[in-house]
């Protein structure tokens, strides 16, 4: 397997957008990316007055660490353009504190539950510092170029 690139590599987002920093492992069902809560990382922009991310932002870095498995299986089939995806929806999104702490290190795991051809399913799961802390389910899908080029232009005329 060759070495694995930093999340934006295969993530479709521009800075300050991209909230992981470290991939950790992408397998044919799995992704595990990590993330630090700091002043002086990815996150920065977002972090509240006492350095801590508020916890709704776990529901986006589990849709990133989705987008990392995507983007990486894309790479692995020799694809150069990296496509958007949709967040469809959560389910049952659940986080045991109303923040991520300051320094804290989220280790965030992605597992398929249902793969078609544009639409996903995965089961997600956000460890602080090596303790369970936030999870759910996120429903995502991939629009072809034609969906794309339609969004775009509806997009364009708002």
């Amino acid at each position: 397997m060759a070495a694995l690139l930093s999340a934006e590599h295969y993530l479709p987002h521009a800075t300050p957008m991209v909230l992981l920093e470290q991939v950790v492992a992408v397998s044919d069902e799995t992704a595990h990316c990590r993330v630090r809560v700091s002043g002086d990382g990815v996150l920065a922009p977002f972090l509240n007055a006492d350095g801590q991310l508020p916890a709704w932002f776990g529901i986006e870095i589990i849709a990133q660490t989705i987008g990392v498995w995507s983007g990486w299986h894309a790479r692995q089939r020799g694809d150069n353009e990296l496509r958007p995806g949709m967040l469809l929806g959560g389910r049952g999104y659940r986080c045991s504190q109303p923040v991520f702490p300051a320094d804290g290190l989220l280790d965030v795991k992605v597992t398929l539950l249902m793969h078609d051809e544009k639409i996903a399913s995965f089961e997600g799961e956000i460890m602080v510092n090596g303790e369970p802390c936030a999870s759910g389910r996120l429903n995502t899908y991939q629009p072809d170029d034609k969906e794309l080029i339609q969004l775009m232009q509806q997009d364009s005329n708002s």
